[in-house]
């Protein structure tokens, strides 16, 4: 692990930050560990829990599992399965109506992947907290309030090898009258306890763990990549927010994530039997979750959001059947290559070492800025991901408005190692129109 210095940042100022800060949720991982949900609630003296999954985790049964084990501990669960994967500001405002309305709960548990906790998260913040989802939204496209009371403990149980969300700060939602992604962000919003057992993943489907495994990648490698945290001018207490840039203790979770992944993404989604290669992405999941959710992410997933909320007719192999959709994971990774070609630059070293983690077999090019899209290219044919935008239905004459998008998510862009333009994303955006 290199040494995390302010220098050979393009366009950075001589900052003088020295403090980063780190935050995560307790966990609990391994096979078994949802049976052991009602005695980690009883610690929490919940009473009466409201369980928040969506339809197609609740027909496999995960939540009926994670409520029947709060039963032995006295514990009353409702439970909330309407959870729209991919969620919208309707679609959450319909289950803290529900939340409201059936409540008051002792405490929040999420069973599912990043959809079911994201909305658990909100749910949480709403029902204890003044105010319209809109108010909490992430500037410019909301006015960022921040929560004035505490919120439940949340219990997130991810059935999902991808997001990351049981460990961050962070609910992402589509804003439908807008078409575009954003979020809420605040400390406060954390999960209290992260219960992750792989037994709950080995129904994932194959396009849904190709999917959610390249949002654990893209993870891993912003957060490496990203804005280091004494390359930012020195922040006041009150001032410091989650996402602080690349530090020792993220760079240490990222690294870890990718090995991980070198080992065992492929053969995920070849068998999902393979116990130990879910075990394995259950783990990088966990691992880059506690990386980025403290580091940040940078421009894959600012890209990410208008691509997922300006979709077209697009349906993805896994997912549920109906309205059109881009997966999250899968927006995320269809720029990342020319965006990791566009911040080489700032930061070579990390680009190659992060390339080197992903890919170990594969032969150095002659260009090293080429290497770490080269490790990542040849992952994403393996498992099946759409070859550039234009797979999933985008062409150039939608690039202005994906541009617009991404420019929105100005919380995101600032942690680029190399300030991004306009001119500057819509490069990227037009050479991923096709990748191979």
């Amino acid at each position: 692990m290199g040494t995390i210095t302010g220098t050979g940042i393009e366009g950075a100022d001589m900052a003088d930050e020295t403090v980063f800060t780190y935050g995560a949720p307790q966990l609990k991982f391994g096979t078994g560990a949802a049976e052991e949900i009602g005695y980690d609630l009883a610690q929490y003296g919940a009473r009466r829990v409201l369980v928040v999954t969506d339809p197609g985790v609740a027909a496999i049964g995960g939540p009926q599992r994670v409520a029947g084990a709060m039963k032995a501990y006295g514990i009353e669960a409702a439970v909330f399965d309407r959870v729209h994967v991919e969620p919208t500001d309707a679609s959450m405002r319909e289950a803290v109506e529900f939340a409201r309305e059936t409540g008051p709960y002792d405490a929040v548990v999420a069973v599912g992947g990043g959809s079911s906790i994201d909305t658990a998260k909100a749910v949480n913040l709403l029902t204890t907290n003044d105010g319209d989802l809109a108010e909490y939204l992430n500037p410019p496209v909301g006015a960022g309030r921040a929560p004035e009371r505490p919120l439940l403990p949340l219990v997130a149980v991810p059935t999902t090898t991808g997001t990351g969300a049981e460990s961050t700060t962070v609910c992402v939602l589509d804003v439908l009258d807008l078409r575009v992604k954003t979020g809420i962000s605040h400390p406060r919003m954390r999960p209290t306890l992260a219960v992750v057992d792989p037994d709950l993943m080995v129904t994932q489907p194959s396009g849904v763990t190709a999917s959610s495994g390249m949002d654990i990648v893209c993870h891993a490698l912003e957060s490496y990549t990203a804005k280091p945290f004494d390359a930012y001018e020195r922040k006041r207490p009150e001032q410091r927010v989650p996402y602080c840039g690349a530090n020792p203790v993220s760079d240490m979770w990222s690294e870890r994530a990718l090995g991980l992944i070198a080992r065992s993404f492929r053969a995920a989604v070849r068998d999902g039997g393979d116990r130990q290669a879910r075990a394995d992405m259950a783990l990088a999941a966990t691992f880059a979750g506690l990386g980025f959710g403290n580091a940040g992410v940078h421009i894959p997933h600012a890209n990410a959001y208008p691509i997922a909320g300006q979709v077209k007719d697009f349906r993805p192999d896994g997912y549920p059947d109906g309205e059109p959709m881009v997966p999250h994971g899968m927006s995320v990774s269809l720029t990342a290559p020319e965006a990791f070609r566009f911040t080489f630059q700032a930061r070579p070293e990390r680009h190659v070492r992060a390339a080197e983690l992903l890919a170990p077999e594969m032969d150095r090019p002659d260009d090293p800025a080429e290497h770490l899209p080269r490790a990542l290219l040849g992952l994403m044919r393996d498992i099946g991901i759409p070859d550039g935008i234009a797979g999933v239905g985008y062409g150039e004459a939608d690039i202005p408005g994906l541009v617009e998008g991404t420019m929105r998510q100005q919380r995101l862009l600032v942690a680029s190692p190399r300030p991004v333009t306009e001119d500057d994303v819509a490069g990227i955006f037009r050479r991923s129109l096709r990748s191979w």
